[in-house]
């Protein structure tokens, strides 16, 4: 890495272009492997279900009360085509997983549009943008969060450079960006919000102290660019919203939607309520039992680096002050409106947390350049290149061993791995036809249909899904172990003794499953299931019928919302 106090040249930028790409080939090649590793979310499974109506029926219906946005259904769309999946029972989770893992490489392109203003900064802010452990862990993870970010910096980098220009094409663009971010998340809002606030302060407290006005905040605007760039994010996100225009109620539901989400935002559901510095413990140190430390704190620190330097005049050429006391005083105001908001999830903190990584490549070009003599600005380098090191096992550690494990702070009300061997016991009973047919569905019982993501996993089998232990049980059943009781009660009080029927577990020794945590799922197979299960075929002959399936288009799944 090459950080200077000199402003790139011309041919600088284009080697600065060039080695933000090659981080960003290197962030994408990092991010792909073992998609399938990490058992699917709760939320991740909802989504990509809810994308297989879109992929098999061509529809998509906006809900102001769940689900987000629609642009990770839409974006998703390109990945299943480039697949060559055109129904829902054929997509896996690489053909879902990759959408956020490519609006985080593109997180990373946008900031070539930077350069031209941080200068050398960009090259730090690349490359904590690759290795954080929260965007590298997010950025594989089926969810809005790594597009919002992307759009949220679009918008960012797209306002700066009009700024600079005054050109209408980059106020068309930063508009589309705005459109795109409301067709994602509701929680834009609060990002625009503080964009809007970070902008009038930066402009009011620039002005020398004797012309210090409302009225220098709108001075030097284009009205007119202003309104276009209005009207194409408006439009924008009235095509995504309405389904392109096949459902236009969408477009009115996208702004009602706001009052669910403030009551949600205000604490009501207990479940998500969080202290206020909930967010900035999990950045600077997390750690849990015997589990391992976890620490952003080098992008904490290197970015409030950034901040004083900044509001200090610590000027370096080739970056603009103004635009990183902004990002300061954006960034700022986004943490302490997320701080403040009691519902909180681990993956909100994306948004800021970029902020933060732009101020940190600030921060790091200032302590370079802040050592005069050439050793100790080596070792100043040496020590920010054992900060990337650092995260980027971080980033390894979190999404490919502790993947699903409750001891890692970015794991959230996870399902966790012994999942898979409730699959695969399933799978095993269905490839012998045995369970998951028409004719013999597999029943699902779980308290509150807390029986996601099963629904992805068994999209391929006929499955009854139920909220309560149902009136009559079939040849197999998964149930929550609160329910262990009410099926007994089903089977050997509410059931004439004549129509007894004796029911096997489905799983060895245990024969439970730790669901989530504290969450047990138990299995069920009637007795003669059981028995010829035991006198299966060779397993080599169950592997070529699970081959032969899987070549196969499978039949339509049993799904419910």
């Amino acid at each position: 890495m090459i950080l200077t106090d000199k402003a790139p040249s011309q041919g600088g930028v284009r080697y600065c272009w060039l080695l933000i790409l090659v981080v960003a080939l290197g962030a994408l090649a990092s991010r792909v492997p073992r998609l399938s590793l990490r058992p699917m979310h709760t939320d991740e499974a909802v989504h990509a279900d809810k994308f297989g109506d879109l992929l098999e029926a061509n529809y998509y219906e906006y809900d102001p009360d769940e689900y987000h946005g629609p642009t990770l259904n839409y974006a998703t769309l390109i990945s299943a085509a480039l697949s060559g999946h055109d129904r829902y029972t054929e997509i896996n989770e690489a053909t879902v997983r990759l959408v956020p893992i490519a609006f985080s490489i593109l997180t990373i392109v946008l900031t070539v549009l930077l350069v031209r203003g941080l200068g050398w900064a960009t090259l730090p802010i690349a490359l904590l943008t690759a290795v954080s452990p929260a965007v590298f862990f997010y950025s594989r993870y089926y969810i809005q969060e790594m597009l919002l970010v992307c759009f949220t910096f679009g918008v960012l980098v797209c306002g700066y450079r009009y700024s600079r220009t005054k050109h209408l094409a980059w106020a068309i663009a930063a508009g589309a960006f705005v459109g795109l971010m409301h067709a994602t998340k509701e929680t834009c809002i609060i990002a625009l919000g503080a964009m809007g606030l970070a902008w009038a302060l930066a402009r009011f407290i620039g002005a020398p102290k004797e012309s210090r006005s409302a009225k220098i905040i709108f001075r030097g605007l284009c009205p007119g660019h202003l309104l276009i760039g209005l009207l194409t994010g408006v439009g924008v996100s009235a095509v995504f919203c309405s389904s392109f225009f096949s459902h236009p109620r969408g477009i009115l539901d996208s702004y009602l939607t706001y009052a669910t989400y403030l009551g949600r935002g205000g604490g009501h559901d207990t479940t998500h309520v969080h202290p206020w510095y909930y967010y900035l413990q999990m950045l600077l140190y997390s750690r849990y039992g015997a589990g391992p430390i976890w620490s952003e704190a080098a992008i904490v620190l290197l970015a409030l680096a950034g901040v004083i330097g900044a509001w200090r005049g610590k000027a370096i050429r080739g970056v603009d002050l103004g635009f990183v006391r902004f990002m300061a005083l954006y960034t700022v105001i986004l943490t302490a409106v997320y701080s403040a908001i009691p519902y909180k999830t681990p993956w909100c903190l994306l948004t800021f947390l970029h902020g933060m990584i732009v101020l940190a490549g600030f921060g790091a070009v200032l302590l370079v350049t802040a050592v005069s003599k050439p050793a100790l600005r080596g070792v100043v380098v040496v020590l920010l290149a054992a900060v990337v090191g650092h995260l980027g096992f971080q980033s390894y550690r979190g999404s490919f061993i502790y993947q699903a494990d409750s001891r890692n702070p970015y794991v959230y009300a996870h399902p966790t791995e012994e999942i898979f061997s409730v699959v695969e016991r399933v799978y095993e009973y269905a490839d012998t036809g045995m369970l998951g047919s028409a004719a013999m569905p597999l029943q699902v019982a779980c308290v509150g249909k807390d029986y996601w993501p099963l629904p992805w996993y068994l999209r391929s089998l006929q499955v009854d899904w139920r909220s309560e232990v149902p009136a009559r049980i079939g040849p197999g059943i998964l149930l929550s172990s609160e329910f262990e009781n009410d099926l007994a009660r089903r089977l050997y009080v509410e059931t004439p003794s004549s129509e007894w029927r004796m029911y096997m577990y489905l799983l060895d020794d245990p024969y439970y499953v730790w669901f989530r945590p504290e969450v047990k799922l138990i299995g069920f197979v009637r007795k003669d299931l059981w028995e010829a299960w035991y006198q299966r075929p060779d397993p080599t002959e169950l592997l070529e019928k699970k081959r032969e399936r899987e070549s196969e288009p499978a039949g339509d799944a049993v799904r419910q919302q």
